[in-house]
């Protein structure tokens, strides 16, 4: 593996699945490539009290959340001795952007979470992690 995509929206199992990414990519001495998608219609409790706060653009209050996710990531990433990190961003329906960014980046493996924040929109049309291990163009690992 040379480039190892952590898919992340910053709940619990996207923590363990930081965990484990960080010591996949550690074990490859590969590149990290930390991605949050925004746009999920299912918004955690602290993005409604972010967006009760926000004066102003509201995308504006989804690019502080998405870079607070990343950050915290990255730190332990780095905390781990990768020395190797992008960070990437995306609007929309999660598991097409994440797909979009394997693609883009030519990953060997996405790490992510098998349950994240979108509960309800998981219910109705199935998980982001499902959609991404049926179309992803390389390995997919979910973590519980």
């Amino acid at each position: 593996m040379r480039t190892v995509i952590l898919a992340t929206d910053g709940s619990e199992p996207a923590e363990r699945a930081t965990n484990f990414a960080v010591q996949l990519t550690k074990r490859f001495e590969a590149d990290l490539v930390i991605v949050h998608v925004s746009g999920n219609m299912d918004l955690s409790r602290h993005d409604i009290r972010a967006l009760e706060r926000a004066e102003g653009n509201v995308a504006d209050v989804f690019e502080q959340v998405a870079k607070q996710i990343l950050a915290r990531a990255e730190v332990n990433a780095r905390n781990a001795g990768i020395a190797s990190i992008q960070t990437k961003t995306g609007w929309g329906d999660p598991a097409e952007q994440i797909i979009d960014i394997a693609r883009r980046v030519h990953a060997d493996g996405i790490v992510m979470g098998r349950r994240g924040l979108g509960r309800l929109s998981g219910l109705l049309l199935g998980s982001v992690s499902q959609k991404v291990a049926s179309l992803a163009p390389c390995v997919v690992i979910l973590v519980p």
